[in-house]
C-alpha cells in the first residue's frame, strides 16, 4: 500500500492506520490526498488481515483545518475544474466512510473543521479529546457546511445543529458529543496507547469490542455549553427566516443569545441564509446521499458568488479579517438570490 508525503498509510497488528501528514496546513485536504486515503479504506476493506481502521492527523495542531480553500478559491477564478473534481470525489469519500464495513476510528485531537469533519463525523468511533475544537465555520468564508454536514446538523438535538451551521462557532469535546458528531472523549496524552490497544486486537474483534476498549480509556468530557443553553438555543433556532432567528436572539437574555448574535451578525449574509435553506431541507432529506447531492450543486453556485472570493480574500489570503460582503445586509438577500444555489449539479454524485 502506497503511502505519499501528505497521507501515510501503513499497518499495525490488525489495523489499517491512515495519518494525514501536512501538519504546516493543519493537515488540510487537497485532492491528492482525498485520493490516497479513498484508495486505502478500498484495500484496507478487503484486506482479510484488517480489522479495523485508525484516522489521525501528524503534528500538534490538529486532525485537519478542511479542505485547501486556496486551491478552490484559485480554480473558482481561473475556472480549472479542479474545485468540482475535488468536492465530487471529497463528497464520494464522505459518503463511503458513513457506510464503511469495519470499525473505523478516528481521532478528533485539536482542530478539526470543515473537511475534517466529513473524515471523522461519518465514521462508526469518534474519539474527541480536551483539546478538539470542532467546527464548521462557513459562513464566515461566504460559503456554506458541506461535506454532509446538511444531513449531521438538522439531526443534533434540538436546534444545536442549526446554532452550529450559522454561527460557526468552534465547540469542545463534550459540545462534539452532545451534537452527536462524536461517541467517546480520551485524553489526548493517551491516544498513543488506544492506537496500540486498538491494533493489538484479533481480527475477529467487532465494532462492539473495539467501543468496549474504547470506552475504557474514556474521561469525562465535561459540561455541554450547547445542552446547558438547549431551550434557548431551541426557541432562538426555531426559525424559518435568519431575520428571525436573530429577532429571537435579541429577545432573549444572558450572555450566549448576545454572544451568538453579535457573531451572525459578522457571517456572509448571503451563506446564512442559504445555510438556513439547506439545513431545513437535510431535516426532512431521505439520507446522506441526497445531502451531498444537494450541497455539490450549491458548491457550484458558490463559484459564481461574489461572498466566497471575498471571505477567503479576507480570511486566508491577506488576512485582514475584514470582508466586504455583497449584499451586505440579510434584507438585500432574496429567495431567488438562494433559489440559483439549488440547482443540480450534473452528473448527480447519486442519483438518477
Amino acid at each position: 500500500m502506497d503511502s505519499t508525503d501528505e497521507v501515510i498509510i501503513e499497518r499495525r497488528g490488525a489495523a489499517g492506520i491512515v495519518r494525514l501528514n501536512r501538519p504546516k496546513a493543519l493537515n488540510s485536504l487537497t485532492l491528492p490526498m482525498v485520493r490516497t486515503i479513498a484508495s486505502a479504506l478500498r484495500d484496507f476493506a478487503v484486506d482479510p488481515a484488517v480489522a479495523s481502521v485508525i484516522v489521525s492527523g501528524e503534528g500538534e495542531r490538529g486532525l485537519c483545518a478542511g479542505g485547501d480553500i486556496r486551491l478552490l478559491h484559485q480554480s473558482g477564478k481561473d475556472g480549472s475544474g479542479k474545485a468540482e473534481t475535488f468536492w465530487r470525489e471529497e463528497f464520494l469519500l464522505n459518503h463511503a466512510i458513513s457506510r464503511y464495513p469495519k470499525p473505523y476510528v478516528v481521532l478528533m485531537d485539536g482542530i478539526t473543521m470543515g473537511g475534517g469533519v466529513g473524515l471523522s463525523a461519518h465514521g462508526s468511533h469518534r474519539v474527541v479529546t480536551e483539546r478538539t475544537r470542532l467546527a464548521m465555520p462557513e459562513t464566515g468564508i461566504g460559503y456554506f457546511p458541506d461535506v454532509g454536514a446538511t444531513w449531521l446538523l438538522p439531526r443534533a438535538p434540538g436546534e444545536a445543529g442549526t446554532w452550529m451551521g450559522l454561527s460557526g462557532v468552534a465547540i469542545g469535546a463534550a459540545d462534539a458529543i452532545h451534537a452527536g458528531f462524536a461517541d467517546h472523549c480520551v485524553s489526548s496524552s493517551a491516544l498513543p496507547d488506544l492506537i496500540d490497544a486498538v491494533a493489538a486486537l484479533p481480527v475477529s474483534i467487532s465494532a462492539a469490542d473495539i467501543h468496549a476498549l474504547i470506552e475504557t480509556m474514556a474521561t469525562d468530557a465535561g459540561e455541554s455549553r450547547l445542552a446547558a443553553n438547549r431551550d434557548m438555543i431551541d426557541r432562538a433556532f426555531a426559525g424559518e427566516t435568519v431575520e428571525d432567528i436573530l429577532q429571537a436572539l435579541a429577545d432573549e437574555t444572558g450572555e450566549f443569545a448576545a454572544e451568538t448574535a453579535g457573531v451572525i451578525a459578522g457571517r456572509s449574509p448571503t451563506s446564512l441564509k442559504l445555510t438556513l435553506r439547506l439545513l431545513r431541507a437535510g431535516r426532512v432529506s431521505a439520507d446522506l446521499a441526497e445531502c451531498l447531492d444537494r450541497e455539490l450543486g450549491a458548491c457550484m453556485g458558490i463559484l459564481h458568488n461574489h461572498d466566497f472570493y471575498e471571505g477567503v480574500r479576507a480570511a486566508v489570503i491577506d488576512k485582514d479579517r475584514n470582508p466586504k460582503w455583497s449584499p451586505a445586509s440579510l434584507s438585500d438577500v432574496t429567495a431567488a438570490d438562494i433559489d440559483r444555489f439549488f440547482v443540480a449539479a450534473q452528473p448527480l454524485l447519486f442519483g438518477s
